[in-house]
């Protein structure tokens, strides 16, 4: 197929774009590198730098069997102080995405959404039947864009699948995490490891957890993309489907931290700060669905993996 990646130049879409390729696809990235970076575009890619509202009617005029949409604004805190921004650059942008693929017909569509669309769950592991209550913009507009594909695929017979999924991690050879502002917990704890940061804080350590730490899902980078291509190969026209994806486990930030220090030998010092407001205890996604639905299940669910390859492109961008 001839695919549009939107934000392929980014960490999930430059991982994504290349297993597209890898499986025999035209690839094109559309990206205005306004966080990503070109030298991230895979190879056997046309890489497009632009944004959505300046290039998506010519592009899409070519003519297209599908396109995975993973171009967003992503940062919670930034979210609530500017949500003009994220109103704009992730609504709206997506509208005019939605518009153009109507336009010129482009059947296909698959959207990098997110599980900060439930909020604060009443329940975990999280299923697609859990209220949706997000409780920030990122997530409110995120929910936005999924009940106007909902529209869509109704009133145009578009094929789209929304995946949601909590943190992204891990790393695919030279694809990895470059946020010039990182707000992940592993990459922070890596920068510690690596020199760039001299200590990690905790946020709380009398949750009601094992450790007393706070409980998060971690999917590896590769095992979502995965589930993007599986995805693209199940939508089905005049359906949206939305499947939550995560790696059924979930790990606290203690065994975050521990594992970073048994990969990379260093010692990582930690402070325990006061708990952050609206930080729930436990949050993991439910993948049920998804196995059933998509044939997907996550293959890289060892803690110390992920950390080993997110640890391998950390230090091979430092030799860079």
């Amino acid at each position: 197929m001839k695919l549009l990646v939107t934000g392929g130049a980014g960490y999930v879409g430059s991982v994504c774009a290349a297993r597209l390729v890898e499986s025999g696809h035209e690839v094109v990235v559309l990206d205005d590198l306004s966080t990503g970076h070109a030298d991230a575009a895979p190879d056997g890619v046309r890489l497009v730098e632009a944004g959505i509202d300046d290039a998506i009617g010519d592009l899409l005029a070519e003519g297209f069997d599908g396109v995975l949409h993973f171009a967003a604004k992503s940062l919670v805190g930034e979210s609530m102080l500017d949500p003009a921004k994220y109103w704009q650059g992730n609504v709206v942008t997506s509208l005019r995405l939605l518009d153009a693929m109507r336009e010129h017909g482009t059947p296909r569509l698959v959207f990098s959404s997110t599980a900060a669309t439930y909020g604060e769950p009443e329940q975990v592991p999280i299923a697609e039947t859990a209220p949706t209550r997000p409780t920030n913009t990122y997530g409110a507009t995120k929910l936005a864009i999924d009940h106007a594909i909902t529209s869509y695929a109704a009133a145009h017979g578009l094929a789209a699948v929304s995946l949601r999924y909590f943190n992204v991690a891990g790393a695919y050879g030279r694809f990895g995490e470059r946020h010039g502002v990182e707000t992940h917990l592993i990459p922070i704890v890596l920068q510690v490891a690596s020199g760039r940061r001299e200590r990690v804080q905790v946020y709380g350590d009398d949750w009601p957890t094992d450790d007393g730490t706070c409980v998060r899902d971690y999917i590896h980078v590769v095992d979502l993309a995965d589930a993007h291509l599986r995805a693209l190969e199940h939508a089905a026209a005049g359906e949206h489907r939305i499947y939550n994806l995560g790696n059924g486990l979930g790990f606290s930030v203690k065994q975050v931290i521990d594992a970073c220090r048994e990969v990379t030998g260093h010692p990582i010092p930690a402070d325990v700060a006061p708990r952050r407001a609206g930080d729930p205890a436990v949050l993991v996604a439910s993948s049920e669905k998804a196995r059933t639905e998509l044939g997907w299940k996550p293959e890289r669910v060892d803690l110390a993996g992920i950390v080993r390859d997110a640890w391998d492109f950390t230090r091979s961008q430092q030799g860079a």
